[in-house]
């Protein structure tokens, strides 16, 4: 008899058994899933965050550098306000809206009170026909004139300003805008840097400078990758190739001859963009 009962008492377990294994599997496999989803989602917010974030150091950022190497203010190198009345398309705005935050930054780092109103005018134009005049209305001008003896300040605040920028096109749909605003930002503030004066090379910091804004060039070209597909973004990457021939192969010191190479590139790229 209880032989009877333990045969019949086996199979009752390992089917019990079988079971519980089947369950605790199934269980295990739905929270790898669970984590799997939620490590999906936390990464898509990631990059969702990011699509929305400016993504390389402002102008106001660069612009500081040279004011803190005490090189003087050089009459003539910002793009004209007058050239505005040349950019018709939505593509052409974006870049030189970048252009011209370049110059704000540079006009107001260096005091330059009424180019700071003309430019201020010329952006909010620029911001009007792309829908986004809330960006740059009178507040911002309030601020800066309030800060105009404290650069730190005025850092912040331009900062904050081109961050609203592109955040607020990124979150419009307009992230292939959003990336020629910077895109037209970072060629303004290579051109400003390599014409502080006539001979560039010779400012202490310069060549400092000019490397450590390689690795936003490269952070910028990886960026617009994912939109290579997108003729707006590709087509302004395209005219990008002279100064990333001239990096190629550059490291940790420039020689006179490669800030040469540079602002030759430089110059030839800005002159397309502001034409």
């Amino acid at each position: 008899m209880k032989k009877t009962f333990g045969v019949l008492i086996l199979p009752v377990f390992l089917t019990s058994f079988i079971f519980i294994s089947c369950n605790s599997c199934k269980n295990m496999a739905e929270k790898k899933e669970q984590k799997k989803l939620e490590m999906e989602q936390e990464k898509t917010l990631e990059d969702e965050i990011e699509t929305h974030v400016y993504p390389l150091p402002t102008s106001a950022e660069v612009i500081k550098m040279l004011t803190d190497l005490e090189v003087g203010y050089n009459i003539g190198i910002t793009n004209p306000v007058s050239n505005t009345k040349k950019y018709f398309e939505s593509t052409k705005k974006a870049i030189n809206m970048g252009v011209y935050g370049a110059d704000l930054s540079y006009v107001t780092l260096y005091n330059i009170q009424q180019e700071v109103i003309n430019y201020l005018d010329v952006i909010r134009s620029l911001t009007n026909d792309l829908n986004m005049s809330k960006v740059y209305d009178q507040s911002v001008y309030d601020s800066i004139r309030a800060n105009f003896d404290y650069k730190d300040e005025l850092v912040k605040i331009l900062t904050r300003t081109f961050e609203e920028t592109y955040s607020y096109l990124s979150e419009n749909d307009q992230q292939d805008l959003a990336l020629l605003v910077v895109g037209g930002a970072w060629v303004e503030g290579m051109y400003l840097t390599t014409h502080v004066s006539a001979a560039a090379y010779n400012v202490a910091g310069i060549s400092k400078n000019l490397i450590e804004q390689k690795k936003s060039f490269e952070l910028y070209l990886e960026i617009t990758k994912s939109y290579s597909s997108d003729p707006v973004v590709s087509d302004f990457v395209k005219l990008l190739d002279p100064i990333k021939k001239v990096y190629e192969g550059l490291t940790t010191s420039l020689y006179e001859k490669d800030i040469r190479d540079i602002t030759k590139a430089i110059e030839g790229v800005r002159a397309q963009i502001v034409e």
